[in-house]
């Protein structure tokens, strides 16, 4: 039996699906890509017209001469990096739990409203406050004898007093959570910190895992505010080093430069694949309780 016209079987619909997301992958794929072609091959292939996907010859040793660079220290921009995204994703996780849990599990007056105001403030770029950050950290500075400017402080400290996103997120997913599981701890005995240690946070894992692992991009990607707060080439980040990489020779090296990204976003990659399960288990599992 034919299908009416205008109107698609189970098949098409998931074959065109299909094709659709096929589609869309190769769009976000496509640059990623090229960046890894253009990081093998030689510095007059990368300005070849018209440009090929497939270097010829491949050169892998342009990772060893940005790894070996003496103007490009890769070690001690990723130690740099490495401190403010783990430090950054420790602060937001912690802080952004406890957020959750009072809102999502801790019933008290005017809770909608101020969960609600908590969320405008997404609507707030950092380059609108970037100013008043800078203002506040330099006060501190001043009055407390705790040297903020000119240290990785300032990119890691704001993580530890919670994200709206994050809130939010997570809130979510606790109100998946069953009451009667805190309604039992309570029952026997175990306070609110408890339910919330030892009941709440080990059910959670996929959307603290969600949590993380964006923390740790926009930390590992950062480019604005270590360009704010850094003072001295030795405690550049790996955006800055990139830039610093770029801007040190006459001409754009773009082999030299795409290796240099390829390094860069490896790691973002590796812990991506580590944690994909549990990350697409949050993601799906996040927001279905509003």
């Amino acid at each position: 039996m034919k299908a009416s016209s205008g109107r698609q079987t189970p098949l098409a619909q998931r074959i065109s699906t299909h094709i659709g997301l096929i589609l869309i992958s190769v769009g976000f794929i496509l640059p990623f890509v090229w960046m890894l072609s253009t990081s093998l091959k030689t510095l007059d292939k990368t300005m070849e017209f018209p440009p090929t996907f497939i270097p010829d010859p491949v050169v892998p040793r342009n990772y060893i001469d940005v790894l070996s660079n003496p103007k490009i220290d890769f070690a001690r921009l990723a130690r740099n990096t490495l401190v403010i995204a783990v430090m950054s994703v420790a602060g937001t996780s912690i802080s952004s739990a406890l957020v959750a849990y009072g809102f999502a599990k801790i019933r008290f007056r005017g809770r909608g409203f101020l969960f609600a105001l908590m969320l405008s403030t997404m609507m707030i770029p950092f380059p609108v406050t970037m100013v008043s950050l800078f203002t506040i950290f330099r006060w501190l500075g001043d009055h407390t004898g705790v040297q903020f400017l000119g240290t990785l402080k300032p990119l890691w400290i704001g993580a530890w007093f919670a994200s709206a996103f994050n809130v939010f997120l997570l809130r979510q997913f606790f109100l998946t959570i069953p009451e009667e599981l805190s309604d039992a701890a309570r029952i026997d005995g175990c306070s609110e910190l408890g339910i919330f240690w030892r009941v709440i946070l080990p059910l959670s894992r996929p959307a603290l895992t969600v949590v993380a692992l964006f923390t740790f991009m926009g930390a590992w990607n950062d480019f604005l505010g270590p360009l704010v707060y850094i003072q001295r080439p030795s405690q550049y980040t790996l955006a800055l080093g990139l830039q610093s990489f770029q801007s040190q020779h006459g001409g754009t090296e773009w082999h030299y430069l795409m290796a240099a990204s390829v390094l860069v976003i490896a790691p973002v990659i590796i812990l991506f694949f580590l944690a994909q399960r549990t990350f697409i288990e949050g993601i799906a599992t996040t927001g279905i309780k509003g």
